[in-house]
């Protein structure tokens, strides 16, 4: 049986006028022991280009999320939370 390839489920990209710039793809994948949900994510906040936040679950890293230079794990429970988690961070950074 072919094995499933990533299925880019969303993916959007806001640049503001002050080049601020959020980016957000979320993929499904098959369940492994690296991706137990199957799920796939990279959300991001970048500002004069470098990255002020990220959330992400690269391979071999596991779940993750990066806030200045600083790396955290991050317990992944549910798309939304996801989003929800991002955007608090967030809200307490933009100006």
């Amino acid at each position: 049986m072919p094995s499933m390839k990533a299925e880019l489920l969303h993916h959007t990209k806001k640049v503001n006028p002050d080049g601020d710039i959020i980016e957000i793809k979320i993929w499904k994948v098959p369940v492994s022991d690296d991706k137990p949900f199957g799920v796939k994510y990279s959300l991001v906040f970048v500002r004069d280009g470098k990255r002020v936040i990220c959330y992400d679950n690269a391979e071999g890293k596991g779940d993750h999320k990066h806030i200045g230079d600083r790396e955290l794990p991050y317990n992944f429970t549910t798309v939304k939370k996801l989003f929800n988690d991002f955007y608090r961070d967030l809200k307490g950074v933009q100006r």
